[in-house]
This record gives structure tokens, C-alpha cells and sequence, in this order.
């Protein structure tokens, strides 16, 4: 087993990080809910404990039909978290409830 400096394994420090969340927020352009949203995701990513990347659905004809023009949604770690508005503090409660 490898130590690190501290001579702590790196299985050992693996096992003490908190999780990283996958968020997903599906949008288009023009959307004036959704530009607040990732400017919310901007913001609180640079706490730590989750990435996030856009999806357009106007990107795919699958996606334009199972978003309409119900966007913003966000998911987090693959289930649907907020739709149309995303409250940074409620965001931050999920993200800790799903840890």
C-alpha cells in the first residue's frame, strides 16, 4: 500500500472526501431563468462538491421533446432537483442531503 507524505494511503484519503455530485442543468438559449441558474451554479461551484456542465435542449429533437419549454431543470446525480428556479440555499440543502 502506498503512503503519502502525511503517511496516510491514498485509499485512506479516498474514503474521507466527500462526494462529488453531477449536476446537470438542461437550458436553451434565450432563457432568461436559465442564465440566472448558471449564474447560481457558477457561484456556489467554487464551494466545492459538485460539477456541473449545460445541456441545450434544443441540441436534440429527443431532448426538445422531453423538455418543451419546461427549462430551466436541474438534476443532481441524475434526479430532477429544481425546474424554472433553483434557490441557492434549497440547492445547497440537497446537494448535503445526497451526500
Amino acid at each position: 500500500m502506498r503512503r503519502g507524505r502525511a503517511g496516510v494511503s491514498q485509499e485512506e484519503c479516498r474514503c474521507k472526501l466527500p462526494p462529488m455530485h453531477d449536476v446537470v442543468l438542461y437550458s436553451r438559449k434565450g432563457c432568461h431563468l436559465c442564465q440566472i441558474v448558471k449564474e447560481s451554479l457558477s457561484k456556489l461551484q467554487r464551494r466545492g462538491g459538485f460539477t456541473w456542465r449545460e445541456v441545450d435542449v434544443d441540441s436534440a429533437e429527443e431532448l426538445r421533446r422531453q423538455f418543451t419549454d419546461e427549462v430551466p431543470v436541474v438534476f443532481i446525480d441524475g434526479k430532477k432537483a429544481f425546474k424554472y428556479r433553483m434557490d441557492e440555499k434549497e440547492f445547497l440543502r440537497v446537494l448535503a442531503g445526497r451526500s
